[in-house]
């Protein structure tokens, strides 16, 4: 049985500026980067560490994403992770062979998912006591 393909470094270091060269130019979600990014080469640079961690368990990233995305959360929408998605679904499909493509998109919808709930999703403060506190 042979395992399945896996990214390689050299692959991540030519898909993510790609990516990001197409999210910057995104009239949706392009302005949101403009604003929250002043320097592209070390972000980038995180970027690549952060899915070379994701994918090749390399763990070199050492950010903390939620942190980051609570920052913008004013300008934010979750339609927005939709978009950036959807040009992931794109450029990993034009750029990498399916299998890795795929894997990452995977990867990318369960962490847009996470990010979603945490930054979206509020319980109303509870009112009654659990039944257990009672």
């Amino acid at each position: 049985m042979s395992a399945e393909p896996q990214i390689t470094e050299a692959q991540i270091k030519v898909l993510i500026p790609r990516f990001y060269d197409r999210v910057r130019a995104d009239g949706f979600i392009g302005p949101v980067f403009a604003d929250a990014i002043d320097n592209w080469p070390p972000h980038l640079e995180k970027l690549m560490d952060f899915w070379s961690s994701v994918m090749l368990t390399s763990g070199r990233y050492k950010g903390n994403p939620m942190a980051a995305h609570m920052k913008h959360i004013a300008t934010i929408t979750p339609p927005m992770f939709d978009r950036w998605l959807a040009l992931w679904a794109d450029v990993t499909s034009e750029t990498l062979p399916a299998g890795i493509a795929q894997a990452l998109q995977e990867r990318a919808e369960r962490i847009a998912k996470s990010l979603k709930l945490a930054l979206y999703f509020r319980l109303p403060p509870r009112t009654e006591p659990l039944e257990q506190e009672r």
